[in-house]
């Protein structure tokens, strides 16, 4: 395959939109796959997403070949939004593609769930969902996590996470407020690495999300 791909994969509701992009080097020194979930798609949340193309970029530049779906609703992604629930089965669709597809670069390859806002949310379902199945997730990035009642679209319940889950937040997100990352994360012991007056989307600070990607992770 080419080192960017787009791909429209059969889900429950008609096509989803997948982006995939390889590391820089060669297949056979990928080190694992990452799935990226976008932000809130009735708040204009793609696979494009600054945020989402930087943790992907953070990946990619560790090893890892990279799956920026969109969800339902939004760009070639076929259906409607589901507040998490059929967005959660896509990505467990998405998830099981790409353990076929790159199963022959190595055996077998590990993958890492990342999400921002919204797609944070998801990828905790999605981490619950195949921790359940016997498949668990290498590791979670969670940016920006959508927890608990966040004014103009709900309440999130949250699902509880592995210790080792990297939980980046901005110290001034006026979104997702910082207090609720804290009640959702201190009961399960999970540190949240702050960013000083960053808002929701990070605003001239996205190059510390990819350095903290990059020093947080196992090398």
């Amino acid at each position: 395959m080419s080192k960017h791909e787009r791909i429209l994969l059969d889900g429950a509701a008609g096509a989803i939109e997948v982006f995939v992009d390889l590391v820089p080097s060669a297949a056979e020194s990928v080190r694992g796959i990452a799935l990226i979930a976008h932000p809130h798609p009735l708040f204009g949340g793609t696979a494009d997403n600054k945020v989402v193309t930087t943790i992907a970029r953070a990946f990619r530049e560790l090893g890892y070949l990279t799956l920026r779906p969109n969800f339902r609703g939004v760009g070639a992604s076929a259906g409607l939004h589901d507040h998490g629930i059929a967005e959660t089965e896509d990505l467990l669709l998405v998830h099981a593609f790409a353990r076929n597809r790159f199963a022959s670069l190595t055996q077998p390859l590990p993958v890492a769930l990342a999400g921002f806002s919204f797609g944070a949310y998801v990828i905790t379902r999605v981490a619950k969902a195949l921790a359940e199945a016997g498949d668990p997730a290498e590791r979670l990035v969670l940016v920006g996590t959508a927890a608990g009642f966040i004014e103009g679209t709900r309440s999130y319940v949250t699902e509880a996470v592995a210790p080792d889950t990297l939980v980046i937040h901005g110290s001034a997100d006026e979104t997702v407020p910082l207090a609720n990352v804290v009640a959702w994360a201190a009961p399960l012991e999970l540190p949240v690495v702050l960013v000083g007056g960053a808002d929701h989307f990070f605003h001239r600070k996205l190059h510390i999300i990819r350095n903290i990607i990059h020093s947080g992770w196992k090398k």
